[in-house]
């Protein structure tokens, strides 16, 4: 698949994800432009400015996971990508524990953990708790891993093939583009993403490479 290609994709899962808070905006501010009721006025400023927020927080997150946030620089806070998951979980029944001990990470080590993230995350369709940790080794390795913990995980057979690098072009989706980025980040960074299926409610999606922090 052309970088072309893969770039469209990304585009569409990103607008995909946008389009209900921004159409929530727009339905507001037609209903305001007719509505004179001080209460229904209330209520639909709440729903401007929730969505409004979702809006920001959605594209602060997918200006780290997908873009080239950072501009030149070859590094950037944890923190940073600790604020936009917390910002983009906000609102969902998905709680996270953020293990994190380094203060900063290569553009590329937070672009494959935020995907990581975000693959696991929506495996917990009825919420659940989200464990992102970090771990070094003797042989100038890192450990970058994502726990999904919830009474129903669901991980599906073509999320699991496009982590894998198991997908074939024709069958990569929108759906699946952050979990094909995650597997192509990983490889640059010299190493492979595993996957561990520990029960019918947790799975771990980890990484193993080379020194990145």
């Amino acid at each position: 698949m052309s970088k072309l290609d893969f770039a469209a994709l990304l585009c569409s899962r990103l607008c995909h994800d946008l389009v209900s808070p921004v159409g929530a905006i727009n339905n507001g501010l037609e209903l305001l432009a007719g509505e004179q009721d001080e209460s229904m006025r209330d209520a639909v400023f709440d729903l401007i400015e929730k969505s409004t927020a979702q809006t920001s927080n959605k594209l602060q997150f997918f200006r780290l996971a997908f873009g080239a946030a950072g501009g030149f620089s070859a590094h950037l806070d944890t923190r940073e990508a600790e604020k936009s998951l917390r910002a983009f979980l906000a609102g969902s029944k998905v709680e996270l524990s953020w293990n994190v001990s380094t203060s900063e990470l290569s553009k590329g080590g937070v672009k494959l953990l935020l995907n990581m993230c975000l693959v696991s995350a929506e495996t917990l369709v009825r919420g659940g708790l989200l464990s992102v940790s970090y771990g070094e080794a003797a042989d100038d390795t890192v450990t970058l891993s994502v726990e999904a913990t919830g009474s129903r995980v669901i991980f599906s057979d073509d999320i699991r093939s496009a982590l894998q690098g198991r997908v074939k072009e024709k069958d990569l989706e929108p759906r699946s583009a952050p979990a094909h980025l995650a597997c192509m980040v990983a490889a640059e960074l010299g190493g492979t993403l595993q996957i561990e299926d520990i029960d019918a409610e947790k799975i771990r999606i980890f990484a193993q490479v080379k020194a990145i922090a």
